[in-house]
């Protein structure tokens, strides 16, 4: 097999979500450790009066890409911006987009989605899975794509005591469910929301399950495959050790305990908290995709899935955040 910076050698990349928190690690990544990348398409809705192009030239301009900007003073060159916003009918994606994308990409990394836990279930359903069900539909008209990289989380399936690397049946069919919550207004939603996601604990855990579903059941000739990260933290090493965008979750948890602002959490002790450095699962997802885009003529019978967690291997306790 080839190795990983010779396979995106001459690739166009199409990366959803780029703006996000792993999104951002992703393109950085991919540009600095396989320079010969052809280009990176990145899906970006206009937003608070900035146009998408803005947006990346902001982004790229944060420390995160300082080694890439020393090592590669014109990679932003590659970047090329598309005004897009998943929540519309197709993708609301121009013509002549549409046609560039589906002549131009090999590889798709859709890592869009809400990570607000709380999220009303219509909003949720609209950004978990129906983007990823245009996305897959825009997957099968490209002429050149190899492989379409679904980001998932681990937590998908956290109502079962054992996850393995496979997609489990939903409680609910996304179809029926989507043509229902079309007619229902919202309060009606809220007052089915709990009896929609049963054993899960909110509405992110829920369409994330969906969405995997929704990748088996309508990928048609596509290459997929599914990466599960639990819960995504800090750098370990790179592009240097311990870079973060946001105060989301555990991060928060622990700046706000180190300055003293937290003093009590209720958790149990002998919890394990799943926490995986974003670099590791950024790391994982680059070889998912050389992995299975390099095999696609042999192709296994299920969809791979790869589980991106520390779990058993080396585990940390949430009764040692205050140690």
């Amino acid at each position: 097999m080839v190795t990983i910076p010779e396979y995106y050698a001459g690739k166009n990349v199409l990366i959803t979500g780029a703006t996000g928190f792993m999104g951002k690690v992703l393109l950085e990544k991919l540009l600095r450790s396989c320079p010969d990348v052809r280009s990176a398409y990145v899906m970006v809705r206009p937003k608070a009066g900035q146009s998408p192009q803005v947006r990346i030239t902001d982004m790229v301009s944060c420390k995160l890409f300082e080694k890439l900007h020393d090592e590669q003073p014109d990679f932003a060159q590659k970047i090329v911006p598309v005004n897009s916003d998943l929540t519309q009918p197709e993708l609301g994606l121009s013509q002549d987009d549409q046609s560039t994308l589906t002549e131009n990409i090999h590889i798709v990394f859709h890592c869009a989605a809400t990570i607000r836990f709380n999220e009303p279930l219509k909003d949720a359903m609209q950004l978990n899975v129906l983007a990823t069900q245009k996305m897959l539909a825009l997957a099968r008209k490209m002429k050149q794509l190899e492989i379409f990289i679904h980001v998932s989380t681990a937590y998908a399936n956290c109502d079962r005591e054992l996850i393995e690397e496979v997609i489990y049946p939903p409680p609910v069919d996304y179809r029926k469910l989507i043509d229902t919550l079309e007619w229902m207004d919202d309060d009606l939603v809220a007052v089915m929301t709990p009896k929609l996601i049963r054993e899960r604990p909110n509405t992110y855990t829920f369409t994330k399950a969906l969405a995997e579903y929704l990748v088996q059941q309508e990928a048609g000739d596509v290459n997929v495959a599914i990466i599960r990260p639990s819960i995504v933290g800090a750098s370990w090493k790179e592009p240097f050790p311990g870079w973060i965008d946001n105060f989301n979750g555990p991060s928060g948890i622990f700046i706000a305990a180190g300055k003293g602002i937290l003093r009590t959490m209720r958790a149990s002790n002998n919890a394990v908290a799943d926490l995986v450095p974003v670099d590791v699962v950024i790391n994982t997802t680059l070889s998912a995709a050389w992995f299975s885009g390099s095999q696609r003529h042999h192709r296994p019978k299920n969809i791979p899935v790869y589980n991106c967690t520390t779990g058993g291997i080396n585990p940390f306790h949430w009764g040692e955040v205050g140690m």
